[in-house]
């Protein structure tokens, strides 16, 4: 596969010297409110914005210097994008945060006011969106999502800037967190990541969770002994998940913990797949909000210091088999 000179510089801004990405994600919107309301015992909505980019800034400038990147957006997330250290790029999410719950389909929209180009303007290297992917989506709301990615895709290639697309799977009226869906969840993610590989959508990297839910894999942590997936089951699963695209894609923590996410770091390295790095949220800073809530902002800083730091070198340390995205797109001769 071709990759323009523009992208490739603009991928090697947020890759480490290897050429993998060991990005800190830290553009949650609505999913961040929810914390700060569950700690705060108010309202989403009540929530300050200057608590959010208060908080979203203190875990940039304090973890940035170990990731190779960070991932933010301009609704709160422009005063920390100038904050990351030097050696971090940045990625920022185009996508208005959640989806309307009164429109079938989970369909995705674009924030108002920005574009790529302003989006890049502002500093982007890479530009994010996130895509809700359902096998039982109709065809007429499937056609409308693969139509919203292509156009996001071409408006990437015209700036030259690299389009990740973030794939989250769901079913409609089946529960995310139930063993119905983790059976199912692999077929949606396989068909996802083979659908947007396709040349005309214009997709760089894949952003993907895992392909097993790890609270249903026997051995794993987070389960409570209720099981979807043996072990041997569940490396088969990331192996064909990986064998569908030839996309270099990297893995988000889709809001587990930091040890979960590890030992699903562990089977993907354990499978061989070729995953190029990863995109860490939660499972990085999550257990600092009620810190930050509670105590204020020389508290978050020194548990940044302490647990914050020891959290993100843990996901760098299972990195070492994560392969570059450079695999995918070799430099000419």
């Amino acid at each position: 596969m071709k990759l323009s000179p523009g992208k490739r510089k603009r991928l090697e801004s947020v890759s480490d010297s290897r050429g993998v990405i060991g990005a800190l994600a830290i553009d949650q919107r609505d999913a961040l409110r929810s914390l700060f309301s569950a700690e705060l015992r108010i309202e989403k909505q009540a929530v300050p914005r200057e608590q959010l980019e208060e908080f979203k800034s203190i875990v940039v400038r304090a973890l940035s210097p170990h990731a190779s990147a960070v991932l933010l957006e301009p609704e709160y997330g422009l005063r920390a994008a100038g904050q990351r250290a030097a050696s971090s790029g940045l990625l920022m999410a185009y996508e208005v945060s959640g989806y309307d719950t009164n429109v079938p389909g989970r369909l995705p929209r674009l924030l108002e006011g920005w574009s790529v180009r302003r989006l890049v303007e502002a500093g982007a290297h890479c530009i994010k969106v996130l895509l809700y992917y359902a096998l039982s989506d109709t065809p007429e709301i499937m056609d409308r999502k693969r139509a919203w990615v292509e156009r996001v895709g071409r408006e990437c290639a015209g700036c030259d800037a690299p389009f990740f697309l973030e794939i989250v799977p769901y079913q409609a009226g089946v529960d995310e967190r139930s063993p119905v869906f983790a059976r199912c969840k692999p077929s949606i993610l396989t068909s996802a990541m083979q659908e947007f590989s396709q040349p005309r959508y214009c997709v760089d990297v894949l952003k993907v969770g895992v392909p097993v839910t790890m609270a249903y894999v026997q051995g794993s942590s987070a389960s409570d002994g209720t099981f979807v997936h043996s072990r041997t089951d569940a490396l088969e699963l990331f192996r064909r998940a990986a064998e569908v695209t030839g996309k270099p894609f990297l893995f988000l923590s889709a809001g587990v913990s930091n040890r979960v996410f590890n030992e699903a770091l562990e089977l993907a390295s354990e499978a061989g797949v070729h995953f190029c790095g990863v995109l860490c949220g939660r499972a990085t800073w999550k257990d600092g909000v009620g810190v930050f809530a509670r105590d204020g902002a020389e508290a978050i800083q020194k548990w940044l210091e302490t647990d914050g730091v020891q959290n993100i070198r843990a996901v760098n340390a299972n990195l070492k088999h994560a392969t570059p995205w450079s695999e995918k797109y070799p430099a000419d001769e």
